[in-house]
């Protein structure tokens, strides 16, 4: 068992001490890369500091991670952007067709993906805009664009990882441990109340569902942290995966418990329940001795396309209506504003609520234009030592940085807002150029963007939190309908690939929706156990007979499993056979099935 501290922790100005170590380590890694770009007389300084405002990150392994998607990210994006320049170098309006193309299918793909994995996604879009759209009217200096920014994210991205070494960034791994074990407790707790037979509360298991699968990308991020990172991130992933099974085996026992059902199923589930928490402990202890875990398991995310066609589709069309807008307007400076679009578009795909996100990026907008202003016509005021601009930053990056800290959403993205739009409205170069002209026209199309996109997405909405749900839940019913498991996972595997979609399902909001929150534990419920029988069932000889009842549950038919989990019985005396196993499994999974149909006990309400 994995104690945790419940000490407060050490505070300045109300503000945790940590906060502020996260945010002086934001501002020294913009000032090291401003310096190195400076010194390598770099063309774009700027883009340095906007990546060390992306990478910004509490933790050394999740911004390593981040780092070397982006870097990943930014390769896929320039070689796009030279492909797309070189294939419509001829026509503007194709140029823009094939990037807002571009953009649709990067948002697909973050829609498939999840935390950095979905971050370098839409990076690929937006680093087309930031190459491609702003060298629109010369084509032939997309390639030396693209290596120039190419470099000055290379040094961004070195900054940050060099401050968060000397500094002693915290690591991710003795968190992520708590967690789980908090978690572990929650599950254990859980499955007590199922030995007393006390009857379970359906959103309790749901959000305990919820709080693990949530935990999916800190398993990954810790791969960064040290030369034991990957046996770290498979002991977590193991326990995570544990976790999901305990806490199945613990609702099976609560479901057939509180009912008074068969006596030696009862037993059987309970037995399965123990045997699980006890490999959870092992994984547990694993992970915190940094050992190899007894068994090696993956934690797949749930997919759906249907979703992710959707927003790609959608953000495809947010692009072409700007496109046709700064087209028709006919600025000269529209590139700059369109590159905008994308990046707020961008990283709006990776939150739960894009329209929600470009409404904050409008309201914290003019916030940092006044901010910016305020640092580059008052403070610096022409200011060109290097040193005066770094103590000048230094209130407005930590500033924003600890908003970003924030357990308040909205005041956490407006501070990632302002992270990255001061250094984008001064643009630091060498020497500093204070034009007011430049200044003003830059922040109005900062805002212009913010505002035409959310002009797009109130014309065309982003896929609903209703329509989310409801395409979640016709996937689980079809799936269920269809098949079983899914070739090359475990049982347990595709467990949790099903909780994760429990776990997307309240984040639509899922627990308001108490019927469809019902149905939805419904399908979780039967196709785990019927992976588990199937399972089982594989494991004694009689073929004919294990066909018979894997064809029963297919077809859900739960008499004929009734029959055969009789006649195993007769045909063993010992309790602790696999027979007598598989009969207590199809039992419990019969009596499951029931509940799904409606024809065994009382349907639950949440």
């Amino acid at each position: 068992m994995v104690a945790i501290s419940t000490e407060q922790p050490f505070t300045i100005a109300k503000i945790p001490v940590g906060s502020w170590s996260f945010a002086i380590r934001v501002w020294l890694a913009t000032i090291l890369a401003l310096f190195v770009s400076f010194w390598l007389q770099l063309e774009a300084p700027t883009t340095a500091a906007l990546t060390v405002a992306i990478l910004a990150e509490p933790t050394r392994g999740q911004a390593l991670d981040k780092a070397a998607f982006r870097l990943l990210a930014t390769v896929v994006g320039l070689t796009a952007s030279i492909a797309i320049t070189g294939l419509f170098s001829q026509a503007r309006d194709l140029i823009l067709a094939a990037f807002a193309v571009w953009i649709g299918l990067c948002v697909f793909a973050a829609k498939l993906l999840d935390g950095y994995r979905a971050y370098a996604a839409v990076l690929s879009g937006y680093t087309v805009a930031l190459v491609a759209t702003q060298q629109i009217d010369t084509p032939q200096h997309v390639f030396e664009s693209s290596m120039a920014r190419g470099a000055a994210i290379a040094v961004g991205v070195l900054s940050i990882a060099v401050v968060n070494t000397l500094a002693f960034a915290p690591d991710r791994h003795p968190q992520l441990v708590a967690q789980l074990a908090a978690i572990h407790r929650r599950v254990r707790d859980f499955a007590r109340a199922a030995f007393r037979g006390e009857p379970g509360n359906p959103t309790t298991f749901a959000t305990l569902l919820r709080d693990i699968v949530t935990l999916r990308p800190e398993t990954a991020s810790v791969v960064f942290e040290s030369s034991s990172g990957p046996i770290v991130s498979a002991a977590a992933r193991s326990v995570a995966v544990g976790l999901i099974a305990e806490l199945q085996a613990a609702r099976v026992l609560n479901n057939d418990g509180a009912h008074g059902r068969d006596v030696e199923s009862k037993a059987v589930a309970q037995n399965e329940l123990l045997r699980r928490d006890e490999q959870v402990r092992a994984d547990l202890l694993a992970l915190r001795s940094v050992r190899w875990p007894s068994r090696l398991w993956r934690a797949p995310l749930y997919r759906s396309y249907r979703i992710a066609a959707a927003s790609g589709i959608r953000a495809t069309l947010w692009l072409a209506i700007a496109s046709i807008l700064y087209v028709w307007a006919g600025w000269p400076a529209a590139s700059a504003s369109m590159s905008f679009v994308v990046l707020i578009a961008g990283l709006g795909a990776t939150t739960p609520n894009p329209r929600g996100f470009t409404a904050i990026a409008l309201v914290g907008t003019p916030i940092a234009a006044v901010l910016t202003g305020i640092l580059e016509f008052i403070i610096l005021n022409g200011a060109d030592a290097f040193p005066l601009l770094a103590i000048g930053l230094a209130p407005f990056i930590v500033g924003a940085a600890l908003l970003m800290t924030s357990k308040n959403l909205l005041w956490s993205a407006l501070g990632r807002v302002n992270l990255l739009s001061i250094p984008a409205l001064l643009a630091p170069s060498n020497p500093q150029t204070y034009n007011p002209e430049t200044f003003l026209f830059t922040s109005l199309f900062l805002g212009t963007a913010a505002a035409l996109l959310l002009a797009a997405q109130t014309l065309i909405p982003p896929v609903s939190d209703d329509q989310r749900r409801m395409r979640l839940l016709v996937e689980a019913r079809n799936e269920l309908r269809d098949r079983v498991h899914r070739n090359g996972e475990s049982p347990e595997e595709a467990t949790f690939r099903d909780a994760s979609r429990i776990g997307q399902f309240l984040a639509a909001g899922g627990a308001q929706d108490s019927r469809a929150l019902a149905e939805m534990l419904s399908c979780f419920d039967q196709a785990a156990m019927l992976r588990l029988c199937d399972a089982r069932l594989t494991r004694f000889a009689d073929g004919p007979l294990a066909g018979r009842a894997r064809e029963a549950i297919v077809e859900r038919d739960t008499v004929t499993p009734q029959a055969i989990a009789d006649r195993l019985r007769e045909a063993t005396s010992q309790k602790d056979a696999i027979e007598a196993e598989a009969a207590a499994c199809l039992i419990l999974t019969g009596n499951t099935v029931d509940r799904g149909n409606g024809t065994g006990s009382a349907g639950e309400t949440v």
